[in-house]
């Protein structure tokens, strides 16, 4: 029976499903791994990617099947939740499935958002673990991210302290690094704003280097990227030391290399590079690998994760972040060009409450009540905002993956709303099905898998928008007009300088476009709903990741480092002294 989710918080239901879950050895049995591929680590083991790898890599691989999302609200559609509930939902139809997804962030963990586990009986266990830092992957992130800063600030302050000579005697070779074209800062797993722009080495000459510096949110570091694409350790190697830190007074990158700091970063991160292994509250298995925030970030779980769920599981399902124009474009451009593998499905999930919000309803607001409109049945309001559905269906389509719309039914929603979604999606060349998976688990999904077994029949030809050959500005270009509606896009002449530098250099001709927008509009405005005309995307900065091999268009004033709000989740989280049970995560 399905935990009531009107009763009981999220971390109420996964204590109690967490009481079933299945043990390491278990686990073994479940998913026919050989007992050296499973990692002891608690609650959470970690798979050996590549002993599992290296024994089915001959095995066909499974149905693929991706999750992303219309433009949410504030709050969040339930891409999540979703992802865990077709998970359940294909298992009640007695097949063999598991998932990735991403490991959640403090940031939001602590701020309004709150966990990335899915929610009501679409869920991730142990929540707990998984909340809060997990098996250490993104605190070895920022370990490493941050050993980097280290060597290039004291490397700054070495060179301004001693000469040429002296710099000889300690077998440094000078890198003239220019202070006032620094690319990295450092990073932090948590929204502080008050750290976004900030001026170090205050003090005398043995205080480090004095300059201009920043924090980024660790999700959002390079390593997080590199640690998405990475093939295997020698690879993630190899990338760590090609990370672009600074410039010299000339123009030429300082690389990690160059700080002779890539191979200990690589240290610090060498066991991230196997997935950790969570749950769902019905006790299918789900790994947890890479991280989130595919606004500044891929927002995709790693490449090793999925070759490993496609070995193992008949369907396999995975998750993007963000809204389609976002997440899904990244999936498509980038990770599934990197990876090789075509997914043949992708889940579109929509909700009225979002739907309403794109057809002219008020304002949506984190932490106020919703206003009246989103519970009370309007459709002149909900078919006007479905015209951002169907615009992010035709992304879709134009991919050559078969979309699937899933309205996430809320307990305010009307039938007569679900069957006009459902008739506007379906008119659009979308199946569609009404999921109740956040009350009824599995079995609420029923309908929704089904649309997906029969979507997973047919052929499916992947359509990159763009070749690689075709520069950068003319990527851009494309992804303004083809994905968010755009009438073209405007450069600032810094951003124009830089893309041309880039177009002219061949070293970065195979580079991946990693687009930097808000989520919250198909614009680089995030007041803008619905699918607006005549606008044009701005591009203030392009930054570069040499390891991950992206260029990354910066498009509105999105931040790196995001902000923590007023009445942020940590308050309300809390353990209990007895038993160590932590309470008030969501």
């Amino acid at each position: 029976m399905p935990f009531d989710p009107t009763q009981l918080a999220d971390w109420q239901i996964a204590q109690e499903a967490e009481k079933t879950m299945p043990t390491p050895d278990q686990w073994i049995d479940k998913l026919g791994l050989q007992k050296d591929e499973l990692i002891p680590f608690g609650r959470t083991p970690k798979v050996d990617f590549l002993k599992i790898i290296n024994r089915l890599g001959n095995k066909p691989d499974g149905k693929f099947i991706e999750v992303t999302a219309i433009t949410p609200t504030p709050l969040g559609e339930g891409k999540s939740t979703t992802s865990l509930g077709i998970i359940e939902g294909l298992g009640k139809r007695g097949l063999n499935v598991g998932g990735a997804l991403r490991q959640p962030s403090g940031g939001p963990t602590m701020n309004v958002k709150g966990t990335a586990a899915g929610g009501g009986n679409a869920l991730l266990i142990p929540m707990t673990e998984f909340s809060l830092g997990l098996t250490g992957d993104i605190n070895d992130i920022v370990n490493a991210h941050n050993l980097a800063m280290v060597a290039l600030n004291a490397r700054m302050q070495h060179e301004s302290n001693y000469t040429d000579e002296e710099l000889a005697k300690r077998k440094l070779k000078r890198l003239d690094i220019d202070p006032k074209n620094i690319e990295m800062g450092w990073v932090l797993d948590f929204a502080a704003q008050g750290l976004r722009n900030i001026i170090m080495g205050i003090g005398g000459k043995k205080d480090g280097f004095t300059m201009q510096s920043k924090f980024g949110i660790a999700v959002g570091s390079e390593c997080m990227a590199i640690l998405a694409v990475s093939k295997d350790l020698a690879d993630l190697k190899e990338r760590l030391n090609n990370i672009i830190v600074a410039y010299d007074k000339t123009g030429k990158p300082i690389t990690t290399r160059d700080l002779e700091v890539g191979n200990a970063m690589a240290a610090w991160m060498r066991n991230t590079i196997n997935p950790t292994l969570c749950s769902s509250v019905e006790h299918q298995p789900v790994f947890v690998h890479a991280g989130p925030f595919a606004n500044i970030a891929i927002g995709q779980s790693s490449i090793i994760a999925d070759r490993i769920a496609l070995k193992l599981f008949d369907y396999h399902v995975t998750e993007s972040g963000f809204a389609a124009d976002i997440g899904f474009e990244k999936f498509w451009n980038v990770k599934a060009r990197l990876s090789g593998l075509t997914p043949n499905v992708s889940i579109l999930v929509a909700t009225v409450r979002a739907l309403k919000m794109h057809g002219g309803g008020p304002t949506v607001v984190p932490g106020r009540p919703l206003p009246d409109e989103y519970k009370s049945e309007n459709l002149e309001l909900l078919e006007k905002g479905c015209e951002n559905l169907v615009h992010l269906i035709n992304v879709i389509k134009k991919s050559g993956i078969k979309p699937v719309v899933c309205i996430n039914a809320f307990f305010t929603d009307t039938p007569a709303e679900h069957a006009l979604v459902k008739r506007i999606a379906e008119a659009a060349g979308a199946r569609a099905a009404v999921s109740k998976h956040w009350q009824y688990g599995g079995e609420g999904a029923l309908e929704l898998a089904d649309a997906v077994i029969d979507a997973c029949k047919e052929e499916v030809t992947i359509k990159y928008l763009y070749p690689l050959e075709m520069p950068l500005r003319q990527r851009v270009d494309m992804i303004a007009r083809e994905v968010y509606g755009a009438a073209g896009v405007q450069w600032t002449a810094d951003a124009e300088a830089k893309a041309k530098k880039f177009e002219a250099d061949p070293h970065y001709a195979d580079f991946s476009t990693m687009m930097v927008k808000t989520h919250l509009s198909l614009t680089d405005d995030p007041t803008l709903k619905g699918v607006p005309k005549d606008w044009y995307l701005k591009i203030h900065n392009v930054l570069v990741y040499g390891g991950a091999k992206f260029l990354c268009p910066m498009a509105g004033t999105i931040s790196m480092m995001p902000g923590t709000a007023s009445d942020p989740a940590f308050r309300r989280v809390d353990v209990d002294v007895n038993t160590g049970a932590v309470s008030g995560l969501f």
